[in-house]
């Protein structure tokens, strides 16, 4: 995600109602919901949804799509899980296999319930106690 697409993104999110809506989105999953039941969940009617619907829809958050006479919003889950990305990115000065992790789980949602395939509970780890993980681009020679 380029850091101009970030700053879109992050400018429809600081409005309270638009936030609300793309966190109503990520509940209701990949089947989005209509614009209606959508207003009603989070208490916007009418045009003022309208409006902030098309602010994300600008912004690359959600999409639309047409079902008989019906409009369902759906959040994008890549874009969400790539804001994600570029925030925790460089934590630890890009060392954190916590925040890979993490990072890399973000990127296979797809809105529909997964099976994690490794259910092996793991210890956690703080980031500071992680070990540098080598991934490329990541700050070589950094001491912490």
């Amino acid at each position: 995600m380029q850091e101009q697409q970030a700053l879109d993104a992050f400018a429809s999110l600081s409005q309270e109602a638009r936030f609300r809506i793309v966190r109503r989105l990520v509940v209701a999953g990949a089947d989005g919901m209509a614009a209606g039941a959508i207003g009603e969940a989070v208490g916007v009617s009418g045009s003022r949804l309208s409006f902030h619907l098309s602010d994300l829809e600008r912004s690359g958050l959600i999409r639309s799509r047409r079902e008989g006479r019906s409009i369902i919003y759906s959040a994008i889950f890549t874009a969400l899980s790539d804001l994600v990305a570029l925030l925790m990115r460089d934590c630890c000065e890009g060392h954190c296999e916590v925040c890979d992790q993490a990072i890399s789980l973000f990127a296979r949602c797809n809105g529909r319930p997964q099976a994690v395939a490794d259910q092996a509970p793991r210890p956690a780890l703080v980031c500071s106690e992680a070990v540098p993980s080598g991934r490329p681009g990541a700050r070589q020679g950094v001491k912490a």
